[in-house]
This record gives structure tokens, C-alpha cells and sequence, in this order.
């Protein structure tokens, strides 16, 4: 069976984000002030085979371990649907 799986990749939230803070001055030059703050992060979309859905996602969970997420600087989320 093939399961459609998303996987949420965040920079931690005590490190600095460059990007989300670039994003965050371009917002306010914009003239959007009700922003309190950007983080930038990756959305993943997996197709995984597997039995069950649990089996998906250890799959998946072990595919953003080893490659998808850096664990120093990053946290992951990942649902299957």
C-alpha cells in the first residue's frame, strides 16, 4: 500500500534564522507590522510502501533522521495521511 507522508523540517527555536529573518525585514518594509516573526522551514512529500501505517511512519521518521533533518540545528514533524 502506498502512503502519501509530510514531513515538517523547523530550525530549533533557540537558533537564529537568517532566512526568516530576511523574510521578516522585506514583510516590514511591505508595511505589515502584525508580524511578530518568520521562521523558514522545509515541507517534504513522501510516497512510501509500506504494510501499515505505523510501518510508513517509521519509514518516514527514519528517512528525516538520517537525511531530511539536521538534529544539531533542526526539528522534524511527520503525519501520514
Amino acid at each position: 500500500m502506498i502512503f502519501s507522508v509530510q514531513v515538517k523540517v523547523m530550525p530549533l527555536k533557540d537558533l537564529l534564522d537568517p532566512q526568516g529573518k530576511a523574510v521578516m525585514g522585506g514583510l516590514q518594509n511591505l508595511g505589515l507590522s502584525g508580524i511578530a516573526d518568520v521562521r523558514i522551514g522545509k515541507h517534504i512529500d513522501l510516497q512510501v510502501e509500506a504494510g501499515s501505517r505505523e510501518e510508513a511512519m517509521a519509514t518516514a521518521e527514519e528517512a528525516a533522521k538520517k537525511l531530511l533533518a539536521n538534529p544539531v540545528m533542526e526539528t522534524f514533524e511527520v503525519s501520514v495521511m
